[in-house]
């Protein structure tokens, strides 16, 4: 059975959705941790770990963001 290109389409899609999802839980999870380290190294609880946080999420959207734009055939 040979798939056809539109199926391929939306599979790889769904594929590539679901790579930006486990890289924002995995960052946000690293940069959480290591706030929370920094924190506990200078006694300034919560405020890297959220911030770290809030920084990993930023950088993982506005790079899905920039993918999807090149994706989808826009320029710079």
């Amino acid at each position: 059975m040979a798939m056809t290109r539109e199926k391929t389409t939306e599979y790889s899609n769904l594929f590539v959705l679901s790579a930006w999802g486990f890289a924002i839980v995995i960052s946000s999870f690293v940069f959480l941790y290591i706030g929370y380290w920094i924190d506990r190294m200078l006694n300034t609880a919560p405020s890297f770990m959220f911030g770290l946080f809030l920084l990993a999420i930023m950088l993982c959207v506005g790079r899905l963001y920039r993918d999807a734009w090149l994706m989808r055939g826009g320029k710079r």
